[in-house]
């Protein structure tokens, strides 16, 4: 296997940074930017669980630019890393859109985001390794469990709280894009025992994401 130059280290590594400690941006508008409303219809605990809901994505956006980064650092092709640049852009607004409403909420990202990425860094880098359709194929079943994922949070939150729901839905919608985009690049389905320990594995982060 051709390990990667300094220049690529350096970068990945400076993403690393970037994703765990600066503020994050998105190039599109938030999907909660129309809708009015300062949250004064929410009781403090409905506040306290949507943001620890929020905390939640927010980490699983934390996970998916390891898993992005990771995957890309020994991709084989430069289709496929430019695949995964492509979806981890989105994941970078992704990050955006939940830190602000975990602010607005008055909540706190997750203290663990730092072993959270280091572990899912370590993962992609060992899928890209295995070749493209397996990279892609674990980048499609990603995708596909946080999708699921989101459809159960969007079942969670109040009826009042649409500025959460729209951000979800958005979030929810692009995953959905990012699986598809990956069969189309030729991801192949991962055997039934990868699926069942990356379920356990992404529950472990959400439960302890949650609390902590």
């Amino acid at each position: 296997m051709k390990l990667p130059n300094l220049d690529t280290l350096i970068t990945e590594f400076d993403t690393g940074l970037r994703t765990l400690f600066a503020t994050p941006h998105s190039l599109r508008a938030h999907p909660d930017a129309d809708i009015d409303g300062d949250d004064s219809q929410l009781s403090e605990d409905e506040k306290k669980h949507i943001s620890a809901l929020m905390r939640v994505n927010h980490t699983g956006e934390v996970c998916a630019q390891a898993l992005y980064s990771g995957q890309a650092l020994t991709a084989k092709s430069e289709a496929t890393t430019a695949a995964l640049k492509h979806a981890a852009l989105e994941e970078t607004e992704h990050l955006a859109w939940c830190e602000s409403r975990i602010n607005e909420l008055g909540g706190r990202t997750s203290l663990l985001n730092p072993l959270f990425y280091a572990g899912a860094f370590t993962m992609g880098a060992v899928a890209g390794a295995l070749g493209d359709k397996w990279n892609l194929g674990f980048l499609a079943e990603t995708e596909k469990q946080v999708g699921a994922h989101l459809a159960s949070h969007l079942e969670k939150l109040p009826e009042t709280d649409q500025k959460t729901r729209k951000i979800i839905e958005q979030m929810q919608m692009d995953e959905t894009k990012h699986a598809q985009e990956a069969k189309d690049f030729g991801g192949a389905e991962l055997p039934k025992p990868v699926q069942f320990a990356m379920s356990k594995i992404s529950k472990l982060m959400t439960t302890s994401a949650y609390y902590l």
